[in-house]
């Protein structure tokens, strides 16, 4: 009884913009005057379900590639799929946002959610850069007790690879002038600088695949190819990504879905492309000119 005269007597109000929502209790049961949080409630979807399969058959594809199973067709099943998933899941989401259904509270979710998953993405490259540093202060007798090992032939840093760096700090040069541009609402040369920044991560990607392919180690060449090719790698997987993503938010911006009143997408794909602006000058660094430091 005590509990139901509390809750009786009790009075809340929780904002959505300035709506307020109240409620009142009749013996055990609660009526809600209205929606009585500022969230937005997703409905029960089968995507995550199927995201995680396609996931689950590009792991098993690409470990079939690398053991010849010959089952190949599973990877680009699993990653045609993925992709699939991936555009319908933003469609979804970008249209629940043009109907107005993120509210503040739900773009304050949105923010942190996406700095978390950032902090998470900074947390995987420590690892490899962990095995990096683990390896390199203290050469093990077993690669010749020296940094790079013995037989690896470097790649010389102050010419293609420097290259590479001038092009991926430029993009972001241009991301930041594109977002002060959008803030002026001046959609002529924010969508020509956004282009820019996309046809400069698409150069990056070119010249380091046509770099893999004149590299004279592989992965399979001891601690450093495996290093070297982790780092690089999931970096150039983690620029496609935002190349992607960039160009999504371009469009957004041209059908005027994104301006400078309502950006939180483009925001997020800047800080994407910050972050992986930040991840190569380490790598850069560090497996690029401190490693190749005798050559």
């Amino acid at each position: 009884m005590f509990l139901l005269k509390t809750i009786n007597n009790l009075n809340f109000n929780l904002n959505s913009g300035s709506q307020k929502n109240n409620f009142s209790t009749s013996n055990t049961n609660i009526h809600f005057s209205s929606k009585a949080h500022p969230f937005h409630m997703v409905k029960p979807s089968i995507i995550p379900f199927l995201t995680s399969w396609s996931v689950f058959c590009m792991a098993l594809g690409a470990i079939s590639i690398f053991h010849k199973w010959g089952i190949n067709w599973v990877f680009w099943l699993g990653i045609s799929s993925l992709l699939l998933l991936m555009a319908y899941w933003f469609r979804t989401i970008f249209k629940e946002a043009d109907a107005g259904a993120h509210t503040s509270a739900t773009k304050h979710g949105f923010r942190i959610g996406f700095i978390l998953f950032i902090l998470s993405e900074v947390m995987f490259f420590v690892s490899f850069f962990w095995a990096f540093f683990h390896s390199s202060l203290a050469p093990s007798v077993f690669i010749g007790g020296v940094w790079p090992p013995l037989g690896i032939q470097l790649f010389n840093p102050f010419s293609v690879p420097l290259l590479n760096t001038f092009i991926l700090l430029t993009s972001g040069v241009t991301i930041t002038r594109t977002h002060l541009l959008l803030l002026q609402n001046n959609w002529r040369m924010t969508l020509c600088l956004m282009d820019t920044t996309i046809l400069l991560g698409l150069t990056f990607l070119a010249i380091q695949f046509m770099e893999y392919n004149v590299a004279r180690f592989n992965i399979s060449d001891g601690i450093y190819g495996s290093i070297f090719y982790l780092l690089t790698g999931f970096h150039g997987f983690h620029v496609l990504v935002g190349v992607i993503f960039l160009i999504i938010t371009r469009f957004r911006i041209a059908n005027k879905k994104v301006n400078s009143k309502d950006h939180g997408s483009f925001e997020f794909a800047s800080w994407y492309w910050h972050f992986v602006d930040i991840v190569w000058i380490f790598v850069y660094s560090f497996v690029y000119i401190w490693s190749g430091r005798f050559i």
